[in-house]
């Protein structure tokens, strides 16, 4: 597969660069516009060939540019050393989506991935201080344009949402747990929960925990034969993970005690969650979980929720 990246003018989220860097710092504004030009250089998208864009936002030659503000050496044109610089911080970017998307990566094959990993940061640059957010809009490229990922972009996008919510889990802020008295003080009519910061609801078309259960496994096997002279494991960690069958699945995923978990919970339940992070109260959640459900089973549903800490007070 070839793909080619058209540049784009400007970045969402950063000032215009200047048109010509300056020629010396005399004071703090030269060097804010030598850091703004800097950065629209590095950030810019790579070429098919991963290299840099061969023109500058104007128009002009990349490498007059580049040679406004960087020396060349005996060995490196001013191109090719603000290309090395580039390339450093694009490999970076790619292969953190690459970490942070096992399943996606399995289902689609290195080459298709690459392609949609690039696309994407094409689309959607980072804009934060943390690499961590780097594929939180990946989930929503995938519906934008389908295309990188046919014929198989429904599940895709369930792997991308499940596997960026195992991120949420993993960092996102835990507010203080509520407690039973606090509940007492509240009547259910008016009781109204949140969920923790850290806490996903995900429902898939697909049973995507195991999918991609499997895939760490098989990967941890890889790991394994590398570092072992054992053909029986070799060819275990080379068999491809088959795609799963579809079969609703309703997942919570969280984290105690500092672990990552991913829980199943049947379809009521999962309604009566969902019911009260929309800001329903406790009564109006119960009956969102179905006119089915038992008071045993709320009650079973509760205390198990209550002892992983799933609820803070609502914001």
């Amino acid at each position: 597969m070839t793909i080619t990246l058209k540049a784009r003018r400007g970045n969402v989220g950063l000032k215009a660069p200047p048109r010509r860097a300056p020629q010396r710092l005399a004071n703090e504004a030269d060097l804010r516009a030598l850091q703004r030009w800097m950065t629209h250089a590095l950030v810019r998208p790579l070429t098919a060939d991963d290299e840099l864009q061969p023109r500058w936002h104007d128009g002009r030659p990349m490498a007059e540019v580049a040679a406004e503000y960087i020396k060349p050496n005996d060995r490196l044109t001013s191109f090719e050393r603000l290309q090395i610089y580039s390339r450093a911080y694009w490999f970076r970017l790619i292969d953190c989506v690459y970490d942070d998307s096992p399943g996606l990566r399995a289902l689609l094959g290195e080459e298709q991935f690459s392609a949609l990993v690039r696309a994407y940061l094409a689309k959607y640059p980072s804009r934060s201080f943390t690499l961590r957010n780097l594929a939180s809009r990946l989930a929503q490229f995938i519906r934008e344009e389908p295309k990188w990922t046919r014929p198989h972009t429904a599940l895709a996008h369930a792997i991308a949402r499940f596997e960026w919510a195992q991120t949420v889990a993993f960092d996102s802020e835990a507010r203080p747990v509520i407690t039973p008295s606090e509940l007492a003080k509240t009547p259910p009519t008016k009781l109204r929960l949140g969920l923790q910061p850290y806490l996903s609801l995900v429902a898939a078309e697909w049973p995507v925990d195991d999918y991609v259960l499997a895939v760490k496994k098989r990967e941890a096997l890889r790991s394994e034969a590398s570092n072992a002279i054992d053909r029986a494991r070799s060819a275990a960690s080379k068999k491809k993970v088959p795609r799963p069958r579809r079969a609703r699945t309703y997942l919570v995923v969280h984290r105690y005690n500092h672990t990552l978990y991913y829980k199943r919970v049947e379809a009521p339940a999962f309604r009566m969650l969902t019911a009260l992070t929309e800001g329903s109260t406790l009564v109006q959640a119960v009956a969102a979980a179905g006119s089915r459900v038992k008071a045993e089973q709320v009650r079973e549903w509760f205390a198990t929720w209550m002892e992983l800490g799933w609820f803070c007070r609502r914001k």
